[in-house]
């Protein structure tokens, strides 16, 4: 099954630009395969009893033999994120279903797992986007053993999934498979939710109505129901073929849940190196597994932190991709999605509509994927067209219905939302950056009016309620990129930005830092690189100063002549505001170190 010439073209280029640095990434994986046939059979007999003495008899005496494979259980499990809560009992049913093929599993290690949510707007968000790097770190920590040979990972949110592959592609000789929990079911509706949270921030109502339309929003175990970055995850997962099909979005509670999760357990021990089916994760993600994962992306109007994750996911496996590539891959992928915010459904009526074996049908039907990828189970991506199902207690797949269950959430791509992904690259005089207009209307989608220049989110929500800011306006907030403070997510914003746009004020976001995958209806010209710090001619910007973005074209620029341009100097962050307290200065040399936002933030040891 072929793709269009395009897709093919910038597949193309990815792998002409990776050509060095995938070619020794997967000489490394050959190094490692080829150096040992069942890996803990090479340490000495103190490190074996160290590494099973724990163990059950039978588990005990299957892991001796070096006959069967020890799935590694890395997990992200925690009670305060409602995702996560349902991974507390995971670890005992791999075990079990592993025991039922003759396999063994350990829990390999934990990794941390933050709530975006939680620390929205708070110091703790300035760890955010750094926990994905510290959870890659903990991923290899838990895989250094050398006693396992596969890894099942437990993680949804937004970091914890980036992370964890990031730190399993490190251990590319291994499978890899992730094992999602589903979403909880559906409360008040996200549209109602962000009108609550509007009257909020126009004082119209109170911290206790506020407070109730959030717990019904949030109100039971599951991924919270919004395409933001945690859904975007799992698209991702599914649609680059390391989730099992179908399992995205099953509910925590649902017997299918269960039942997907044994199965997933017994296909990793199916796809190791002790079976017929090897297929070792550093190969399994190449160049047509991350061009499936952009074009998923594009085509569902996902999170636009993965124009960063998915960054850092390819150079974890030695591809470079940038920003020219989600454009121009954006220019052909039709929105074929409307999930909140860029429309009024969540992804538990995405999954009711068809999901994501729809939308991988049409996507293949349309020559946008590539088919001829490795997924864990088995060659193809045209088995993910198929949709998951309970038989007994055991999970089958089974093709879907023709049509869409609603032409309001999920179209074919004969028909689609949009004839475009709805993400560009702007390029101009104040650098690169990404803005994401599948919610923008269009007579939003270009702005030109003054500058009002901000060095922290608390300045403009001051700024906001002392009514300041009613008028035209785009907000620069700045020293907000990687290096500055950890780039924390300014979602606050939201609210007080689409009251001004909805009282007509022309409105817009101009930022190096970056936004919620569930940013919206706004227009934003996100992650900027160069960042200030890094002499990011955004720090040029004075308040007064016209500023034009012009999503439509993909330009973003100060409207300020070339000589005075020129002579401006850009200021000189003042550290001290961000570098301790909340745990902030353990990750000062995270900070000093990362990447830019185009090179996917990042603050490890990865080729550039």
């Amino acid at each position: 099954m072929a793709v269009s010439s395009l897709v093919e073209e910038i597949t193309a280029r990815i792998v002409h630009r990776s050509t060095e640095s995938r070619s020794r990434y997967l000489a490394r994986l050959e190094a490692a395969a080829a150096s040992q046939s069942v890996y803990r059979q090479t340490l000495p007999c103190a490190n074996q009893a160290h590494a099973w003495a724990a163990m059950p008899g039978n588990d005990k005496l299957r892991l001796r033999e070096m006959q069967a494979p020890n799935l590694g259980i890395v997990t992200a499990y925690n009670d305060m994120l409602s995702a996560h809560q349902p991974y507390a009992d995971y670890p005992e049913q791999i075990k079990a279903a592993a025991r039922a093929v003759g396999a063994t599993a350990q829990v390999a290690g934990g990794v941390p797992a933050m709530c975006d949510g939680v620390t929205q707007g708070l110091p703790g968000m300035e760890l955010s986007l750094f926990s994905r790097d510290v959870i890659a770190m903990s991923t290899a920590i838990a895989l250094s053993h050398n006693v396992f040979d596969a890894a099942v990972c437990l993680g949804i949110c937004d970091k914890i999934v980036p992370g964890l592959l990031m730190g399993a592609l490190q251990f590319g000789h291994l499978p890899a498979i992730f094992v999602p929990a589903g979403p909880m079911g559906s409360g008040i509706s996200n549209s109602e939710k962000n009108k609550t949270r509007q009257l909020y921030a126009q004082g119209k109502v109170g911290q206790d109505a506020l407070l109730a339309s959030e717990e019904g929003a949030y109100h039971s175990a599951g991924t919270c129901t919004f395409y933001g970055t945690a859904n975007s995850n799992q698209m991702l997962m599914e649609i680059m073929g390391l989730h099992l099909p179908g399992s995205s979005f099953v509910h925590p509670q649902d017997p299918l849940r269960h039942a997907l999760t044994v199965a997933a357990a017994q296909r990793a021990a199916a796809i190791t190196r002790h079976g017929n089916e090897y297929t070792p994760v550093g190969k399994l993600v190449d160049e047509k597994v991350i061009v499936n994962g952009m074009v998923g992306l594009l085509a569902t109007g996902g999170s636009t932190n993965h124009t960063m994750h998915l960054v850092a996911i390819a150079r974890a496996a030695g591809i470079v991709i940038d920003w020219s590539d989600f454009s121009a891959l954006s220019a052909v992928v039709p929105l074929l999605a409307r999930v909140y915010p860029n429309g009024p459904a969540d992804v538990n009526q995405f999954h009711e509509a068809g999901g994501m074996s729809y939308l991988i049908r049409e996507l293949l039907a349309a020559s946008l994927l590539h088919e001829d990828v490795h997924t864990v189970a088995g060659p193809g991506l045209a088995r993910y067209a198929q949709a998951a199902a309970l038989e007994g207690e055991r999970a089958v797949w089974q093709d879907i219905a023709r049509e869409s269950g609603s032409d309001d959430i999920l179209r074919p791509a004969s028909r689609p939302f949009s004839l475009d992904g709805g993400l560009r690259l702007l390029q101009g005089n104040l650098g690169r950056s990404v803005t994401k207009i599948s919610a923008v209307k269009p007579e939003h989608q270009i702005v030109e009016a003054p500058a009002l220049v901000f060095d922290d989110q608390s300045e403009l929500l001051a700024a906001f309620k002392e009514g300041a800011l009613e008028k035209d306006f785009v907000a620069v907030v700045r020293f907000q990129g990687p290096r500055a403070n950890g780039m924390p997510e300014l979602h606050k914003l939201v609210p007080a930005l689409s009251v001004l746009q909805d009282k007509g004020f022309k409105v817009a976001l101009v930022t190096d830092g970056r936004m919620s995958g569930a940013s919206g209806k706004v227009p934003t010209a996100i992650h900027i690189t160069p960042e200030v710090v890094c002499n990011g001619p955004l720090g040029k910007v004075r308040s007064g100063d016209i500023i034009r973005l012009d999503a439509q074209a993909g330009t973003l620029n100060a409207l300020v002549a070339a000589e005075e341009w020129a002579t401006r100097e850009i200021p000189v962050l003042d550290g001290s505001r961000n570098s301790h307290g909340g745990g902030r200065e353990l990750f000062a040399v995270l900070r000093a170190n990362a990447t830019s936002a185009e090179d996917g933030a990042i603050s490890l040891g990865l080729e550039h």
